[in-house]
């Protein structure tokens, strides 16, 4: 295997990690400073580890990986990272099992000695971990956070000490800090507010005044993005497209218009996000879209065949976990060439200074501008 990981060294001994999917123009590793003060802490204060250790939010599965003969639970959002953790794994020998993987739509383990958080960009999906896995916490648990300084905030920390217990964090280290909480399990929680769910604008088309559902974490949670209402007044006028894909779906929207405007269409939501997938399926089903729908939470469109769509939608991200790339894109418009039937169509929004009409010309042969306004574009390109 040509393995381009980079090796993480920790107090268990040195590791190879590597993101997911690899890509040998991506320099970004598969760990941070974060990730190793938290495994230098464990192992300088001699945590107890034989009890139910569980990391939420470890994102390339680092964590999980170097505690992997402690046999801890991972909690994420992601499938990428659980096909990261996967593939760190067995490059480090380590055998699948070792690791529970669970979903945040998953049910938390029962009892919780030793919880790691590495602290999420989403303050709401923070909220909702820690009021899913608070009943879990005993006043013995030892919960350790941990994230570089611009991702802690004060919010963050009274996040914390308002569903957990007294908090506190560390001094700085290599830009890197952590978050020590005492559990109370007498103190009172909130009820989350997740999912969140709120009524369409008007002049959306067909999904004015209908309802939004929003788990914890998905982009605009409380309202519709601008892109998104500018994505849903052009879309393609219904009628010809009978496979659809929903390509990043989010919060499931863009899909669940083009079910409602042509009810003939097979909708097909995709997304690497367990929060995202779940909120998609409950707004098509709030709306009581007639027709056939199918949710998936997938590496982009990995496993969907080869010429089986006529229609991709897709407003695709350029972060990943902090850093600004257009990697996702890219691999975004070339599985929409491999699934497009000849004729079929790829619609993309995006920022206007983004430049997708160059990809897509590059990938397509062709590229059309369908609207515009000062910050967004909606492009077409149709597989020849």
């Amino acid at each position: 295997m040509n393995d381009r990981s980079d090796r993480m060294t920790t107090p268990w001994g040195e590791l190879a990690l590597a993101r997911f999917p690899e890509d040998p123009r991506d320099r970004l590793r598969a760990w941070d400073a974060s990730d190793e003060y938290l495994l230098r802490h464990l192992a300088d204060r001699d945590v107890p580890l034989s009890g139910t250790v569980v990391a939420v939010g470890d994102r390339w599965g680092a964590l999980v990986t170097a505690l992997a003969a402690h046999r801890p639970v991972q909690i994420t959002d992601s499938h990428l990272t659980q096909e990261a953790t996967r593939a760190n794994l067995a490059r480090n020998g380590v055998a699948s099992g070792s690791v529970r993987l669970l979903t945040t739509q998953d049910p938390p383990p029962g009892r919780i000695d030793v919880l790691l958080v590495r602290v999420p960009k989403s303050l709401a999906l923070l909220e909702d971990q820690l009021l899913r896995l608070a009943p879990a916490v005993h006043e013995g648990t030892v919960v350790v956070g941990t994230g570089m300084v611009k991702e802690i905030h004060t919010s963050t920390l009274a996040l914390f000490e308002r569903i957990i217990g007294p908090t506190r964090t560390s001094l700085a280290e290599k830009k890197a800090r952590l978050v020590f909480c005492t559990p109370d399990p007498a103190r009172e929680r909130p009820a989350g507010p997740w999912p969140l769910s709120y009524p369409l604008p008007d002049g959306i088309g067909v999904l004015s005044g209908r309802t939004v559902v929003n788990h914890a974490g998905v982009f605009c949670a409380d309202r519709l993005d601008i892109g998104t209402r500018f994505f849903l007044r052009h879309l393609p006028a219904g009628g010809g497209a009978r496979r659809v894909v929903d390509l990043g779906c989010g919060n499931g929207v863009v899909g669940t218009a083009v079910a409602l405007a042509d009810p003939g269409a097979e909708v097909l939501f995709i997304d690497e996000s367990f929060q995202a997938v779940a909120s998609a399926e409950a707004t098509y089903r709030a709306n009581g879209v007639p027709g056939h729908a199918e949710f998936r939470v997938g590496d982009g469109l990995a496993g969907v065949p080869d010429g089986s769509v006529d229609l991709v939608l897709n407003n695709p991200p350029f972060h990943s976990h902090q850093a600004t790339t257009d990697a996702t894109a890219w691999r975004m418009f070339t599985g929409a060439k491999r699934v497009l039937r000849p004729g079929g169509e790829l619609w993309v929004v995006g920022n206007r200074h983004l430049g997708y009409h160059v990809k897509l010309r590059r990938l397509f042969g062709n590229s059309r501008l369908v609207a515009g306004d000062p910050k967004f574009v909606v492009l077409k390109a149709v597989k020849r």
